[in-house]
């Protein structure tokens, strides 16, 4: 298929990141057929529309040149007045017509390309002055031979279609030699809006293969292989070697400061092996546990070992355990509903060691 990714390494679909590189440097897909097509349409709405405006305009711009031959005085100041008066009638005849053409023609460009503004495009480029290159991109690229096609249906259809109008048409020619010049006019104008309707079809038809063509080689021709794809992860993310050091450093920053904490808790809530939660209750600085430490796996080990040498009470509660490890962080107050399980723990606890109640620190 044409436009297909002949690299077969490429494999991946761009990244956002490529595709936004890609844009900023103006490589865009877009069809050249669209704005044909366009033209065209918006040509044969304006006429339509328009064309009782050019009609009187243009009979004005007769009457009024027929009407002053035997007065008119050919000096500078009046050809310089006339010149003036026939350009400002033209304009307003001809100026919708290229204003209309330009804006949709501006519509159908931003629908293809989106909002984009860059001046990267006019930037020259050495590899573009390759001869070898270009006659290669000439003569044997397979969009080359797209385009030689697309051409040559486009002079087909317009090959046929005046000849299939015309031969409908060759029997009311006879009856033309009787019209007024008004009236040839109105058939000549009508003739030449009814080949222009035929040949929108076969034009339509292309612009919108063109469309998708466009797009779809676009999209193979910035396929990516997998190597640049892991390769973009990490500069976008991070190396995964990096980005593990930096856990590392930063849970062992963690641990030193839940170290600290830990030999100040009152208890430790354990899973029991898979979770601990250390909290301290101290209503001087606030009216209800706090949990001081907590962590899972090779962290909760190391707090349950901390605690040992500190000699930390250990609980093994399964479900407080859980739960005070899914509400809180460190450093928060236990929620309102976990109160009664933990004044429990406590309470045993300080019936054991009196102690280490909460007036005592």
């Amino acid at each position: 298929m044409f436009g297909k990714q002949q690299d077969p390494s490429r494999t991946e679909n761009a990244t956002p990141k490529r595709i936004r590189k890609q844009r900023n440097e103006g490589n865009v897909p877009k069809s050249a057929e669209l704005g044909k097509a366009v033209s065209l349409t918006a040509g044969l709405i304006i006429l339509t529309l328009w064309i009782g405006q050019i009609r009187a305009t243009l009979t004005e711009i007769f009457r009024q040149f027929l009407d002053c031959t035997r007065v008119f005085e050919v000096n500078t100041e009046n050809i310089y007045s006339l010149s003036i008066e026939l350009s400002l009638k033209i304009a307003y005849m001809i100026l919708p017509i290229l204003f209309f053409l330009g804006f949709l023609s501006l519509v159908a460009q931003r629908l293809q390309v989106g909002k984009l503004w860059t001046t990267k495009i006019f930037k020259p480029k050495l590899s573009r002055f390759n001869l070898i290159q270009g006659l290669k991109r000439l003569l044997l690229s397979p969009q080359t031979l797209l385009r030689v096609l697309k051409s040559l249906l486009f002079c087909i259809a317009l090959a046929i279609i005046p000849a299939f109008v015309i031969y409908n048409e060759h029997e009311n020619f006879i009856y033309i030699y009787y019209e007024t010049p008004e009236g040839i006019a109105a058939y000549m104008l009508n003739l030449g809006f009814l080949l222009a309707k035929y040949a929108l079809i076969p034009i339509i038809l292309i612009a919108a293969f063109d469309v998708w063509q466009s797009r779809y080689a676009y999209k193979e021709s910035m396929k990516m292989t997998k190597d640049e794809v892991k390769d973009e992860q990490k500069q976008a993310e991070g190396d995964p070697k990096v980005k593990s050091e930096q856990r590392k450093k930063m849970m062992q920053m963690s641990m030193k400061r839940m170290a600290k904490q830990i030999p100040k808790a009152d208890v430790v809530v354990t899973n029991p092996t898979h979770i601990a939660v250390a909290l301290r209750y101290n209503t001087q600085e606030a009216p209800a546990p706090v949990v001081v430490a907590k962590g899972a796996g090779h962290v909760a080990e190391k707090i349950k070992e901390i605690a040992k040498e500190h000699r930390v009470p250990i609980r093994e509660n399964v479900p407080l355990a859980r739960a005070l490890f899914k509400a809180c962080e460190i450093g928060d107050m236990i929620p309102e509903e976990l109160y009664k399980a933990v004044a429990a723990i406590l309470a045993s606890i300080w019936r054991l060691k009196p102690r280490q109640q909460p007036q005592a620190h």
